[in-house]
């Protein structure tokens, strides 16, 4: 693994960055692309930021969130390296690609799975986030650290630990998010911003998701089909995947959470969470995708019924 010194080095040789991460951001990735656009911009450096989508209704509230562009809103882009957070899979940045081409790359992630595609890459698989990583990185270029800096960082770490349940929370997770919490920091709030609850306007379609949920391989995995309508039917702002991983992974017994969401008819983005022993990263690796050992996803080139039945199939030699 490369040194955070090196990323310095790169960072001062250069005046003008792309800073990205994997398609379909999570708080994590969404939270680090920020962090380091503040402290790049904060050093006299030109920074856009730009994913392939755009940043999901429930982080609007994150600072400087605004500056988070998806790339159908970017023809072209002046800059001289990019930067690439918290993304396994350079496939996984998606169209951004065509942005950088062969321009340098900075590879800085936390996933197991990670191919070390950058010029330069930084992975630890022991950081509990992305987020925790650059808390390191800003150290060791002694960047001043502000309040909405401080707050991108905690909400990265928080949502990456599952509020501090997961077994990547260390001691040295919980030493940070207390220096962190100097910034005069609310937890509750932050807490109740990240985890958002369901709309009253969504209770029922919610429910019918949940009794539709198949209960399958002598009741170790939960499988939950989301077709595209079904999910077009939800409020923007809600983020129905996470509320049904929180509550299936719930059940007494289950091993594994599979959620299959309709791209359209030819395409299905597979989500994973595991509870004991299976590894989903091992898993969506199967299906070109990647992530934890207890947190994963893939996309695959198959409708919704073909991609449950092949990955039933994977399944049912792990379990």
């Amino acid at each position: 693994m490369a040194s955070f010194k090196s990323v310095w080095q790169q960072i001062k040789k250069h005046q003008r960055f792309l800073v990205t991460t994997h398609h379909n951001p999570d708080a994590d990735a969404a939270c680090s692309a920020l962090a380091m656009a503040l402290v790049l911009k904060q050093l006299g450096k030109k920074v856009i930021v730009v994913d392939e989508d755009a940043l999901p209704a429930w982080l609007e509230f994150l600072p400087q969130s605004k500056i988070f562009t998806p790339k159908a809103k970017v023809a072209k882009a002046d800059f001289d390296a990019a930067l690439i957070l918290d993304c396994g899979d350079y496939q996984r940045v998606g169209k951004v690609s065509e942005l950088i081409g062969a321009r340098y790359k900075i590879n800085i992630d936390h996933h197991v799975t990670n191919d070390s595609f950058g010029d330069l890459n930084v992975i630890d698989p022991k950081a509990s986030s992305t987020c925790e990583m650059l808390v390191d990185l800003f150290k060791e270029g002694k960047v001043k650290l502000t309040k909405d800096i401080s707050l991108l960082l905690y909400a990265g770490i928080m949502t990456d630990t599952g509020s501090f349940r997961y077994d990547n929370t260390t001691a040295k997770t919980h030493a940070i998010t207390a220096e962190l919490m100097k910034f005069g920091l609310s937890a509750s709030d932050l807490h109740q911003r990240l985890y958002v609850g369901i709309p009253s306007a969504d209770i029922r379609r919610y429910v019918d998701v949940i009794h539709g949920a198949q209960l399958l391989l002598k009741n170790k995995v939960y499988c939950v089909s989301l077709t595209k309508r079904m999910t077009d039917d939800f409020s923007a702002g809600f983020d129905l995947k996470e509320k049904i991983f929180g509550f299936l992974r719930g059940v007494e017994g289950v091993e594994l959470v599979v959620i299959l969401t309709e791209v359209n008819s030819s395409e299905t983005r597979i989500n994973l969470r595991s509870q004991n022993n299976v590894d989903v990263a091992k898993l969506a690796s199967q299906f070109n995708g990647g992530g934890h050992r207890k947190a994963a996803g893939a996309k695959m080139a198959l409708g919704l019924d073909a991609t449950k039945k092949k990955l039933l199939s994977a399944i049912k030699k792990i379990i």
